[in-house]
């Protein structure tokens, strides 16, 4: 029986500065759910354990190296479309390091009130309505 995947795992990174805000970007408006604002991450590659595929999506998009052992499983989410899609949410606290739009996407900090107000892709805004809990 051939291996067919119905579901898509992706990650993405609740990244807290030392002021309490959270990283966000802004969707390129090519892509799904594009111009809506969601936590940084990326798709789950089919060898990949998940907090190593979310490490290398931050270094492509963000120029970011997160160290692996620092990221704390936050929660997930679900959205059903053309394909599941279950979205992992990390933890991790920002060091020094700060972002790079290495895709040309708009990004910031903000605190988690002001990120509620942004237009969020659906799965993130009900991540962070769970970190804010």
């Amino acid at each position: 029986m051939e291996n067919i995947p119905t579901w898509l795992a992706v990650v993405a990174l609740a990244l807290v500065d030392k002021d309490g805000r959270l990283l966000l970007q802004q969707r390129l408006l090519h892509k799904h759910h594009g111009g809506l604002w969601e936590f940084p991450g990326g798709k789950v590659e089919a060898t990949e354990k998940p907090r190593f595929a979310l490490v290398r999506k931050i270094e492509e998009e963000l120029g970011m190296t997160l160290d692996p052992g620092t990221l704390q499983p936050a929660g997930f989410a679900e959205e059903d479309g053309r394909q599941h899609i279950v979205l992992f949410l990390y933890t991790a606290s920002a060091g020094e390091a700060e972002p790079i739009a290495k895709d040309g996407q708009e990004w910031g900090w903000f605190t988690p009130g002001a990120a509620a107000d942004l237009p969020l892709a659906p799965m993130d805004r009900e991540l962070l309505a769970r970190l804010s809990a």
